[in-house]
């Protein structure tokens, strides 16, 4: 009879696992079409990897955790198998959507009364860059109200949804992202590991570690070096329709934060009407930097500039708004400075990468980030973007911690 009782109970644990970690009740999941870029993210992968880290980090099961995690499960909506958050084609690049069936309505009106949302009209509510929307039996979660209007699933035709199968677009790590564009698309796997998070579109890829760690070896809080092809792959920084007619064919940067002074002059008028100055002092963060284009032809790459109304009557290049700066044509490139300090562009290493650095006075400068935003950045080490050939690969690497990142 104890065997029995002991088979069954071992039985049910099993149902229990499977059930929790590992049963997806459907694989299939609708975007809008219009979307150019959707992130899904597997979720019952995600409880698996958190079960495993936790167990095997002894210091944790008895910590109180208690206030830190938001339970979106005690919300009032359902947590889908798949999670997935998109972008709009023409939308701007901040705003980003995730759209959860609701299974209880008053549950959620009072949760989100508990966290502090304030009713903005129209079913949506507010806090902070997180924006809600209820519509009948969907809750639409977005950095933005803008296009709240156009993700009602259930008002969409069929002709304007994408139906994605998820689990075979996650066929490694945690999740995909799939970028759509008009020459192509992409899926890229995500990685969740100890120290970072590895979004790739080649899983036998191996990291560019060499050039990581000489561009670790710089003091610089931001370098760039970009062929013609990976400009033209940031259309959100160049207009690509006209990109063509730039000429432009390479990309080099760099850049160094400064805490530096900066004058404030006011007038007032004394009791007979005379005009007083006054000077006051503020510290604000400026960088110094360089930039150089090549160009396969600069009398081409020039007008573009010139009809771009980049460069004003002063020879500054306003396309970046930090001020001033100078740029000065040569035979086949054009070089941008920030006149205040002299730089260096750090040297050419012949590899398609962006590199940002963290930096204290850039979290300083960032005034209107919440606590927690704060802390996430704090976390940051680096971000960086490489290309080689049809590889492409991003790796966000968090400083060191003795817990793992799904843990923190």
């Amino acid at each position: 009879m104890k065997k029995k009782l002991i088979a069954l109970a071992v039985f049910l644990i099993a149902v229990t696992v499977y059930l929790m970690f590992y049963h997806k009740e459907k694989t299939f999941t609708i975007a809008p079409a219009n979307a150019d870029v959707v992130i899904l993210l597997d979720v019952k992968k995600i409880k698996r990897q958190y079960i495993s880290s936790f167990l095997s980090h002894p210091s944790q099961w008895f910590g109180n955790k208690k206030g830190k995690v938001i339970s979106l499960e005690k919300s009032g909506v359902k947590i889908p198998d798949f999670l997935q958050v998109f972008h709009l084609k023409n939308s701007k690049f901040s705003d980003w959507y995730s759209v959860f069936e609701i299974k209880d309505k008053q549950k959620l009106i009072t949760f989100l009364k508990q966290k502090k949302f304030t009713d903005q009209g129209d079913n949506i509510f507010r806090k902070d860059q997180i924006f809600v929307k209820i519509e009948k039996e969907n809750l639409i979660l977005g950095t933005s109200d803008r296009d709240f209007k156009n993700i009602n699933y259930q008002l969409l035709p069929s002709a304007k949804i994408d139906i994605l199968d998820a689990d075979e677009l996650i066929t490694n790590g945690i999740g995909s992202i799939l970028i759509h564009s008009e020459e192509n698309s992409q899926n890229l796997s995500i990685s969740l590991n100890n120290d970072d998070i590895e979004i790739k579109n080649n899983i036998y890829f191996n990291p560019p570690t060499s050039v990581i760690s000489k561009l670790l070896k710089t003091k610089s809080f931001f370098e760039t070096e970009l062929d013609a092809q990976n400009i033209n792959n940031f259309d959100f920084i160049f207009d690509r329709k006209s990109l063509d007619s730039s000429k432009i064919n390479h990309l080099r940067a760099t850049a160094h934060l400064e805490q530096v002074n900066d004058t404030v002059i006011t007038y007032s008028y004394d009791d007979d009407f005379n005009e007083i100055e006054k000077k006051t002092f503020q510290k604000i963060i400026q960088p110094n930097y360089i930039v150089s284009i090549e160009s396969v032809n600069s009398e081409k790459t020039e007008e573009y500039f010139r009809n771009k109304k980049w460069i004003n009557a002063q020879n500054q290049f306003t396309a970046i708004p930090f001020q001033p700066n100078s740029i000065e044509k040569k035979e086949n490139s054009f070089e941008i400075k920030s006149t205040r300090k002299k730089m260096q562009p750090f040297q050419k290493l012949n590899e398609n990468y962006i590199f940002v650095r963290n930096n204290e006075l850039l979290l300083s400068s960032l005034k209107t980030l919440t606590l927690n935003e704060k802390r996430m950045i704090s976390s940051l080490d680096y971000i960086f973007y490489g290309n080689r050939d049809q590889d492409y690969y991003v790796q966000l690497k968090f400083k060191k911690d003795e817990l793992p990142l799904i843990l923190r």
